[in-house]
Parts: C-alpha cells; structure tokens; sequence
C-alpha cells in the first residue's frame, strides 16, 4: 500500500480528494479545512473518522509502514473510498508528534510495540463489552 501511494505521488502529485463526509476535521496541520490536501501530503482517517493531513515524506517511516499493513489486514484496500486506520485520534496525534520530532531506533521499536499491542488489546475490550467506555493512553520513555 505504501509503493502504491508514493507511485501515485510522484505521476504528477495529483491532489487527492475525500470522498468521506467529516464534521470536524483533526489534521496535523490544524489550519487545513479542506477536503483537497496540499501538493505533498495525503490524507487518511483513525477509527473515530478524524481526518489527518500527513507529509508524503512519512511513508517511509516504518510506523506508517506498520500502520498501514494493520489497516490492510483489518479493512482490505479501498478502492474508493480513504484509507482507514486502526486507531483513534489520541493514539494518531501522539504518532505524527513523535515521527515530526524524529525518533531513534530504540524509540521505534517502542513504538511499534506500542501500536501492535495497542490494536489488540483494543479489540479485545471492545468484544468484552466495554467499547462504550474511553480508553486511557499511557506512555513512558
């Protein structure tokens, strides 16, 4: 899925428009109200339909690498529609802040532990009746 949109990326750096209707849009870049995203970005959605704008620059990053396998495994490829990942917004925002800081090779392998583990332990919860209650987020480095 990755080659696929850094393919897509470099035949020209079409805009990519959603086709998904949002309420609020929670972007990394927060000013960014539009459903087109800007000349090297793309957009995806977290399980709670939060719309981020992320660099195409972090495709190569092997959380997004991880992140996007996840979201093929639990939603298929859409063919139309956005790409889905399997996380919420809280779990997103604290990704796209410590991938803009740049991590280390120990801090990665953190966090790919993190967002496996995360996933599962979410489902679950979510199976045992408690999907209605809010998830708490507690990290430490």
């Amino acid at each position: 899925m990755t080659r696929k949109w850094q393919k897509m990326a470099s035949i020209g750096r079409k805009r990519i428009a959603s086709t998904w209707p949002t309420r609020k849009m929670a972007a990394a870049n927060h000013s960014n109200k539009s459903s087109i995203v800007d000349k090297g970005c793309f957009s995806i959605y977290t399980m709670d339909k939060k719309r981020f704008v992320i660099p195409l620059a972090f495709l190569s990053n092997s959380v997004f690498c991880e992140l996007f396998k996840m979201s093929e495994e639990e939603f298929g490829l859409p063919s139309d529609g956005p790409i889905t990942l399997p996380c919420d917004s809280v779990v997103m925002n604290y990704i796209v802040s410590i991938v803009k800081r740049g991590l280390a090779k120990d801090l990665e392998k953190a966090v790919l532990n993190f967002i496996t583990t995360y996933s599962c332990s979410l489902d679950t919860y979510a199976d045992q009746g408690h999907a209605d209650q809010q998830s708490v987020l507690v990290c430490g480095f």
